[in-house]
């Protein structure tokens, strides 16, 4: 029986020691991981970041809109 999965993350396999603290648990995860694995790289910034930024962005042009003494939260 096989399953498959679909995995995600926005670090390289080279920064998963910064996650996963003990290097030993790290290579067997990746060893794991990839038999027999397709590897999909994106390079392109995550919806989550753009939409992230978009709500900073937002959020600071209501900030600069707001007169000093607004009672506004």
């Amino acid at each position: 029986m096989y399953y498959e999965w679909s995995i995600t993350t926005n670090k390289p396999f080279a920064e998963w020691n910064q996650v996963f603290p003990n290097a030993t648990s790290v290579v067997t995860i990746i060893d794991r991981l990839v038999h027999k694995a397709e590897i999909l790289t994106i390079d392109a910034d995550s919806y989550c970041l753009k939409e992230a930024k978009e709500r900073a962005a937002h959020k600071a042009r209501g900030r600069k809109q707001r007169m000093p003494g607004d009672d506004h939260a």
